[in-house]
């Protein structure tokens, strides 16, 4: 960083989904930070554990603010660091409309993927069996819904790209390595690939490139 001082920290992990969230929020605005990369060895790790005992990144902090929770950190840079790209619209039912997106993408994409993560995790062969159904049977479920409301968008709420997207990028990316994402949702594999052509993700997940032997369900050669 070139010695400057700064004022905002992420602790988090280049190969996290989450992590990968915040992150491309930080590098549309080009906010100014700090990455405190958090693994074994890692000399972050015990500030990091004593700012946020629960043990979940990505952690922001700001001064003496500790901000948790991708989407709070996100609205939080949207308030007090704000860039030109903004990712919350100015209307209130056009935030809203982003904000639910955003839950979509972390809560029927994202979790159901950390399942079959979790199950090959594991080491027993039942839960990742387990894993693997659960993930395939959500993701398609949240694929065709994804590809009927995406039709006619650049963007998951619009022409602007958002909060929404932020969270849309990681979670896709991982989701189709998981369970790939049909041919028949040719409007929603085109939205991944506009999310991989975004100079922000496609920073991320650069950076995160020589960490994917970690995926534990196998990283595919694409991407």
């Amino acid at each position: 960083m070139g010695g400057i001082e700064m004022s905002l920290a992420l602790y988090g992990h280049p190969f996290s989904s989450y992590t990968q969230k915040v992150l491309v929020a930080l590098y549309e605005n080009g906010t100014p930070f700090e990455f405190r990369v958090i693994g074994p060895g890692s000399p972050h790790a015990a500030d990091w554990l004593q700012r946020w005992p629960l043990r979940k990144f990505p952690l922001l902090v700001d001064g003496a603010r500790n901000v948790a929770e991708t989407s709070i950190i996100i609205e939080y840079l949207h308030l007090m660091h704000p860039g030109p790209v903004r990712l919350l619209p100015a209307d209130p039912m056009a935030a809203l409309d982003v904000r639910f997106l955003d839950r979509f993408f972390d809560l029927h994409v994202m979790t159901p993927v950390q399942r079959a993560v979790d199950g090959a995790l594991s080491g027993d062969v039942a839960k990742r069996v387990e894993g693997m159904a659960h993930a395939a049977q959500k993701l398609d479920l949240a694929y065709a819904w994804l590809d009927a409301q995406l039709a006619g968008r650049n963007w998951a709420a619009g022409e602007a790209f958002t909060l929404a997207d932020c969270a849309a990028a990681p979670a896709l990316f991982y989701a189709d390595w998981t369970h790939r994402i049909a041919e028949e949702f040719a409007t929603l594999r085109a939205y991944r690939e506009r999310l991989l052509a975004r100079p922000s993700f496609a920073r991320a997940v650069q950076e995160a490139r020589p960490y994917r032997p970690l995926f534990p369900l196998g990283a595919p050669d694409r991407d």
